[in-house]
């Protein structure tokens, strides 16, 4: 994914600006492995192979997804099963 794409993209629940987090690019510059976060409503959107992973709540795998999450060291909320929510810092 193209960085200048990320940059227009936004969260498909409230519309607000996402924030990115890159965790590899290729050697073009271009995104590879990710996690867009929504400040306000506190989603993530993982980045997979260059894919961004955006569909509803209702059509997302929290299982297939946590694997790449701890990888990153990001903490999903675990005690929310049907939101993807990202853990609040303490």
């Amino acid at each position: 994914m193209k960085l200048a794409l990320a940059e227009k993209l936004c969260c498909p629940v409230d519309k607000h600006a996402l924030n990115l987090k890159i965790f590899r690019t290729d050697s073009e510059d271009n995104l590879i492995e990710g996690i867009f976060t929504c400040p306000l409503c506190r989603r993530y959107y993982p980045v997979v192979y260059g894919v961004p992973v955006m569909t509803p709540d209702e059509y997302r795998e929290k299982t297939l997804e946590e694997p790449m999450l701890l990888k990153w060291g990001v903490q999903p909320d675990l005690e929310n099963p049907t939101r993807f929510l990202l853990k609040e810092k303490e």
